[in-house]
């Protein structure tokens, strides 16, 4: 029995493609938001989730962050799929046809500069594939989506116009979660860390807490703050580092995070992606 992996949107969606490149030898499962996808992994309907974090036009997926620590769920590796927006529309029509385009806000959001140029119309959609999905139902010229090259062969669909994105490098982060932490791996290009923390409610807490990692010569890549329990006082930040656990400095550094912090939880350990490297 193939094992799968899921994600969220409709078959077609980038994250379809990204289980592709990434997990080849597994069964991509569709689900309809990002909490299907955990729970499915949860479960065990599904060995892996790809869940999309951020995208290097749009900035980072609205919710996920929330959504981690309490999935139940590790990091175990990480993917980098080049995302290329192209204009689905149905069978016989032409860029002159269309008057409106249909799509997620956060690829509306990477092709301003073509939808303003041909002066389209535009409605926020649920998913890509939905969108392209629905643009196949509709049979009318005047429609189209802006989706992946997946979806408009799935739904029958002309690609009208390829590569409309504004940036070149147009490229999406995605995090593969796991029901099991592993610690074993050491990634030829190095190893990533990510944990989610909470500091004391005490002065100068959090400068204290990130010391620790400058003084032990550690790479923070990111650190981001979102409020919890909907009170403005208490603040949780998710950090990813360049390293292992089980190196020296990078256990001395978390010694130090647990000197002004009231709560740590490791999120994942996992190998870093070589477009981590390319796309730096």
């Amino acid at each position: 029995m193939v094992g799968r992996i899921a994600f969220q949107g409709e078959a077609g969606a980038y994250g379809h493609q990204a289980c592709v490149e990434a997990r080849p030898g597994l069964e991509p499962l569709p689900c309809p938001t990002f909490e299907d996808a955990m729970d499915a992994v949860r479960r065990g309907d599904a060995e892996l989730g790809m869940i999309g974090v951020e995208n290097s036009t749009y900035g980072r997926v609205a919710d996920v962050h929330h959504l981690l620590p309490y999935s139940g769920l590790y990091i175990v590796d990480e993917a980098f799929v080049r995302v290329h927006i192209n204009l689905l529309a149905v069978k016989g029509a032409t860029l002159a046809d269309v008057k409106r385009v249909r799509s997620m806000a956060i690829l509306l959001g990477q092709a301003r500069g073509f939808i303003r140029e041909h002066g389209l119309a535009t409605l926020n959609w649920s998913d890509n594939a939905a969108g392209a999905r629905e643009v196949a139902r509709l049979g009318d010229k005047a429609e189209a989506a802006l989706a992946s090259e997946i979806a408009a062969e799935i739904n029958g669909l002309d690609v009208l116009a390829r590569h409309v994105e504004d940036n070149d490098n147009n490229t999406t982060r995605f995090l593969i979660m796991s029901r099991e932490l592993d610690l074993t791996r050491r990634g030829d290009l190095g190893m990533m860390t990510s944990f989610v923390f909470r500091v004391r409610n005490i002065p100068a807490a959090l400068y204290k807490a990130l010391g620790g990692f400058a003084t032990n010569g550690i790479n923070m890549t990111k650190l981001e703050s979102y409020m919890v329990g909907g009170q403005f006082t208490a603040t949780q930040f998710y950090a990813e580092i360049e390293g292992h656990p089980d190196d020296a400095n990078v256990k001395l550094a978390l010694e130090e995070l647990g000197y002004f912090t009231d709560h740590f939880h490791l999120m994942g350990v996992y190998p870093a992606a070589q477009r981590r490297h390319a796309t730096a």
